[in-house]
């Protein structure tokens, strides 16, 4: 497919259909085929329930209009805005500084061991770059993010002063687009959106920014790939996810598994029969309209939110692979079994990279930092809690109450917890990553943090030039 290269402003305005005077909701729909309208013409309503295209279709139509774009234009002003805003990557403070050092630091007491692989990978620094070009390539017009435009607080607070609105979902009506109107301009997350919504926003007339990780994308390919060839996708994520919700939208026939006792359940069946009427029940929000596990297990296909567990990813397809050719034989496996690699680079090289920083004896605690709605952050702190590493994962610096020596810290199943006197006296060693979409401006300011409440003294880390990161060239 073709990309614009460049934000098309001609076709603004210029013979559009005037926007709608009543709300429009995208409802949350496990069919991810339908975007309903509330009209005072109930006609118009059905017929647009009844326009119902392939959601691959809908894919491929957006760069038709002349007015949608994925691509980067590396603005020169847009990088010093980011970095101003402390949501870029760091070019003078702490973490670059560590960078160059090895990633290490000694500040009087306090060792700092930063993971290999940590914070923004490429596709959400893509996204957030593109955000603030947009404010630039757009003044004046009023911008919308469909979602967050990633999952952390202090990128989405900085947008939202520079007047762009993001739009929150209400739980029981989904989101209110008719704020949006004709000659707007639309930012997808790089999560993405699912077809109903780029089907909408294609149709409303909008200039429509898209910042969807391509590693999503692919799973997106993988999942199309499955469906023309009449499988059903397993979709390894949370059903909830946006990521995954966009993912199941582009699927036909989709069956969605957050972990591995799911994924043995599904085994067991696919290999034993059992009873329908739980099944259903116990998949009732993360299948496709019209499922039947009595058909639709017979091929399947693997793909994954790319936020997940990679180990855990591997783990269900090869359950899926023995079960198959249990019941197949393996002569017929390639007949009732497909697996694409969609395990997202950075998702991996940072959980590959706290496994080893976790395997290091002079690691007294682990300081994971990130979104407490980002679910790759909350694999990350799951990794040394599973080894029995006390590990801190906060958002902000704020969750750490130097005063009272405590932190309000998440865990990977969802608990926030106050922990007292986490920060012993005398010399420590403490391991440091962050999320995916985790800027380094939050990072340092926690280990700054870290550093004042073990010397009252501290006065702060000296900025200097650095080498800008090795960034990735996909």
């Amino acid at each position: 497919m073709m990309l614009s290269n460049s934000f098309n402003k001609s076709a603004i305005g210029a013979g559009l259909p005037t926007a709608q005077s009543q709300p429009v909701y995208r409802v949350p729909s496990r069919t991810g085929l339908r975007v309903r309208a509330t009209v005072a013409d109930e006609t118009a309503a059905t017929q647009q329930q009844q326009e119902e295209e392939r959601g691959r279709e809908i894919r491929r139509s957006l760069n038709k209009t002349g007015r949608y774009v994925r691509t980067v234009k590396n603005d020169p002003d847009a990088t010093k805005a980011l970095d101003a805003d402390g949501v870029g990557y760091s070019l003078t403070g702490l973490v670059a500084q560590m960078r160059e050092e090895g990633n290490f630091w000694k500040q009087g007491d306090v060792t700092v061991k930063l993971a290999k692989a940590y914070g923004y990978c490429w596709g959400v620094e893509r996204a957030v770059r593109m955000a603030y070009e947009a404010r630039r390539a757009f003044p004046g017009r009023s911008i919308h993010v469909t979602n967050e435009i990633i999952h952390n607080p202090e990128v989405n607070r900085r947008l939202r002063e520079m007047d762009v609105n993001i739009v929150k979902e209400d739980p029981q009506k989904g989101k209110d687009y008719s704020k949006i109107d004709n000659g707007d301009v639309v930012i997808f997350p790089a999560f993405g959106v699912g077809a109903p919504d780029m089907k909408y926003f294609r149709d409303k007339g909008v200039n429509i920014v898209d910042t969807t990780c391509p590693w999503v994308a692919k799973v997106w390919n993988s999942v199309d790939t499955y469906a023309k060839k009449k499988c059903t996708s397993i979709i390894h994520g949370k059903y909830s996810h946006e990521e995954t919700v966009a993912t199941a939208s582009f699927a036909e026939d989709y069956l969605i598994i957050k972990d591995l006792n799911e994924a043995q359940y599904v085994c067991d069946y696919i290999l034993k029969g059992g009873d329908r009427e739980e099944f259903m029940k116990k998949f009732s929000k993360a299948v496709s309209k019209g499922f039947d596990p009595d058909v639709h297990l017979n091929r399947v296909g693997l793909a994954n939110q790319t936020t997940m567990l990679k180990g855990e990813t591997q783990a269900i397809g090869k359950m899926l692979e023995r079960t198959m050719m249990e019941k197949f034989g393996p002569q017929n496996l390639q007949d009732h079994f497909m697996v694409m690699d969609t395990i997202c680079d950075a998702t991996q090289e940072r959980q590959d990279a706290l496994y080893e920083i976790t395997d290091d004896p002079t690691i007294d605690m682990m300081l994971v930092v990130g979104g407490f709605n980002s679910s790759n952050t909350s694999h990350l702190q799951e990794i040394p809690h599973n080894k029995g590493l006390p590990a801190f994962w906060v958002d902000t610096a704020d969750r750490i109450d130097m005063a009272n020596n405590s932190i309000a810290h998440k865990l990977h199943y969802g608990e926030l917890k106050v922990t007292e006197n986490w920060l012993p006296e005398g010399p420590i060693t403490i391991g440091v990553t962050s999320g995916a979409s985790t800027p380094d401006r939050a990072v340092e300011e926690v280990l700054e943090r870290v550093f004042r409440m073990k010397d009252p003294n501290f006065k702060g880390i000296q900025p200097r030039e650095c080498a800008p990161p090795v960034l990735p060239t996909h």
